[in-house]
């Protein structure tokens, strides 16, 4: 059993320089306001920030529907979805100061005299009774399917650009579902907004962890130096879910894992733990780097996937004791689906850090636990002096970033147990993030995007590149038939190919 030394509880208040600045006043513009993702994403994160004193003054929400209703009664829908939300209770007093700040437009999307005789309007008009100064920020809550019709629109009804004050644009994944697809969609949005004003999100980007990667490489002389292939065994980046598909059968039946998880959040934790130190810690920098990363993975051997890839799809099983239903049960999924729930692939950078170090990234549903972590697996040590007294080997030191939901750093290493024989014993130093020091990943995008800050988000050129490496390995294991899919109990690890996937090179996934 591991032995836990040097517990940081982080308890100390964090310097000035750390506090959260409070941004320009704004308006914010939700289109799919009256969707699932405003309600239970958006608004509970908006309502925390309002509740500690962190949104600027004269900031306002229009969604914006298809739905016909009055404020009122977005105000009361959103109020229902909140305290769904809310792990606490919410705040009576708190939530109708907040509630003033909501406003509800509808309209259609696909329609242009929409923008221009409803939208510009009612927008101008609020911003006059706030005072929000002419800064705009549009949020696409919407299907994918309307992002080419929003982009377009606004642009042509002159709302992509700023009178007086910055606009702003954020877009929810998935941005495509190709390469083909990402293109069209880029060349589009920037036809009408430039690079600088588009934020494409990724929340995983904004967990703490995830934000630490970078300053727990680059400001730690203990580390930085072992960062490379002379002193790393591998790397495995997991993102393991014990949900199934929910009520998202529609989507997921056209995007599957691949496209869900791997495009973006498994590929920026990848680029993150790879990417070489920018010159200066900055967005444009960071985006740099993380594109030479994406230009040096190599390309999969299309010609040999399964010496890469494993995929698989859930089958029934049980998660914490109860009995749940295979993915072809699900509602809404075809009978003889052959969608991908689970993926494992094995990558490899072509450059001087990374030369030889194989990636191992897995994701999937139904599995054992919920979990992301990236593993990173060092060399064992060359001669073992302790052998004549040990009967077996010592376990490598491993570095664990934890990203959910124990947000944290651990550092395995070898320590002797107390007594007088050579006896060794796993022993984890180990930091983990308190909650009440944490903001919510949408909380820091939303703030990030007021202040105008990339760095948690996404450039065009990396939506290619990342795209440009997986769509040729999608096509190809989609063009295999349903038979070579093979399925996995819900509540394991996923498939026995993932584990044949390492074993074959003498390693093993870490457990769920």
């Amino acid at each position: 059993m591991n032995k836990t030394f040097g517990v940081n509880p982080f308890t100390a208040p964090p310097p000035l320089g750390c506090a959260v600045d409070t941004p320009e006043p704004c308006a914010l513009v939700i289109f799919g306001a009256s969707g699932d993702l405003t309600k239970r994403k958006l608004i509970p994160s908006l309502y925390r920030l309002f509740k500690n004193r962190l949104l600027p003054p004269g900031f306002f929400v229009l969604g914006t529907g298809r739905t016909e209703m009055p404020s009122e009664r977005f105000r009361e829908v959103l109020l229902a979805g909140l305290r769904e939300s809310l792990t606490e209770e919410c705040d009576e007093a708190c939530w109708r100061d907040f509630a003033s700040l909501l406003h509800y437009q509808s309209m259609e999307y696909q329609n242009p005299q929409d923008y221009v005789a409803t939208l510009a309007g009612r927008l101008s008009s609020l911003e006059q009774d706030m005072g929000s100064g002419g800064n705009r920020i549009y949020y696409l809550a919407t299907p994918p399917t309307v992002y080419e019709n929003i982009f377009t629109n606004l642009g042509r009804a002159g709302l992509s650009t700023g009178e007086g004050g910055s606009v702003k644009i954020v877009i929810e994944k998935p941005f495509g579902n190709d390469l083909a697809s990402a293109q069209k969609l880029n060349k589009t949005l920037l036809a009408f907004f430039r690079e600088e004003q588009i934020f494409r999100i990724d929340h995983y980007l904004a967990k703490e962890t995830v934000q630490n990667i970078l300053m727990f490489r680059f400001a730690n002389s203990l580390f930085e130096p072992l960062w490379n292939r002379r002193y790393i065994d591998h790397i495995q980046i997991t993102a393991a879910e014990t949900l199934g598909i929910e009520q998202r059968a529609g989507y997921y039946e056209a995007a599957g894992v691949l496209r869900d998880m791997f495009q973006n959040h498994i590929f920026q934790l990848l680029a993150l733990t790879a990417l070489e130190p920018p010159a200066t810690f900055s967005a444009p920098r960071v985006r740099d780097e993380k594109a030479k990363l994406f230009q040096s993975v190599r390309p999969f051997p299309l010609d040999r996937p399964d010496d890469c890839a494993v995929i698989g799809q859930y089958g029934r099983g049980s998660i914490d004791g109860k009995e749940v239903a295979g993915y072809r049960e699900e509602a809404g999924v075809a009978p003889d689906s052959r969608t991908p729930t689970y993926a494992a692939l094995k990558v490899f950078i072509d450059n001087w850090r990374w030369q030889g170090v194989p990636f191992y990234l897995r994701s999937g549903k139904r599995l054992a636990a919920r979990r992301t972590e990236i593993a990173i697996s060092y060399r064992s040590v060359p001669h073992l002096m302790f052998s004549r007294a040990m009967a077996g080997g010592i376990e490598p030191n491993t570095l664990l970033l934890r990203v959910q939901p124990d947000e944290g750093i651990t550092l395995e290493i070898q320590a002797k147990n107390p007594g007088s024989r050579v006896c060794l014993t796993p022993v984890s130093l180990d930091f983990s993030y308190p909650r009440e020091v944490e903001l919510d990943a949408y909380e820091w995008v939303l703030l990030s995007c007021m202040e105008g800050d990339q760095m948690l988000f996404v450039r065009g050129d990396g939506v290619d590149l990342s795209w440009g490496l997986l769509t040729p390995l999608i096509e190809q294991l989609e063009s295999k038939g349903a038979t070579d899919l093979p399925t996995y109990t819900a509540g394991t690890d996923g498939p026995m190919a993932a584990a044949q996937l390492l074993e074959k090179d003498g390693r093993k996934w870490r457990p769920l």
